[in-house]
């Protein structure tokens, strides 16, 4: 959506939740996490994005905003999916704890192809 990998999935779930059918995974990071890494990025606050897309009847309306409202190179969107994707980082014992006990609470322990939080992601929804 406008070169950020990561937006239609944030829309995605404002969109769920405004409709009340959010999955409760997901919640409590509404708006932060890899989600609060693009609004930092693009320099909007997550009400903003609630209420673009509260009064948007389609994604490209929220396209058309995002490309009127945040003015981002194709290198800045570029070094955000490149930060996003490089989570957890290498040093950071906490995050890397953090993903290995996604993977338990999920049942793939053992999947050692796994080593970012976007894998997971993927993993954890069937993609991969």
């Amino acid at each position: 959506m406008d070169g950020w990998t990561h937006l239609p999935r944030y829309v995605d779930k404002i969109r769920l939740h405004l409709a009340g059918k959010l999955h409760s995974d997901y919640t409590e990071n509404l708006g932060k996490g890899f989600d609060g890494m693009w609004l930092e990025k693009a320099g909007v606050t997550h009400e903003q994005m609630v209420d673009v897309v509260k009064n948007s009847a389609t994604d490209g309306q929220v396209c058309d905003w995002v490309r009127s409202n945040v003015k981002k190179s194709a290198a800045d969107k570029k070094a955000h999916w490149e930060e996003m994707y490089s989570r957890p980082k290498a040093g950071n014992a906490e995050a890397q704890a953090r993903l290995a006990k996604r993977k338990e609470e999920s049942g793939i322990p053992h999947r050692d192809d796994i080593k970012t939080f976007v894998d997971y992601i993927d993993a954890d929804e069937k993609r991969i």
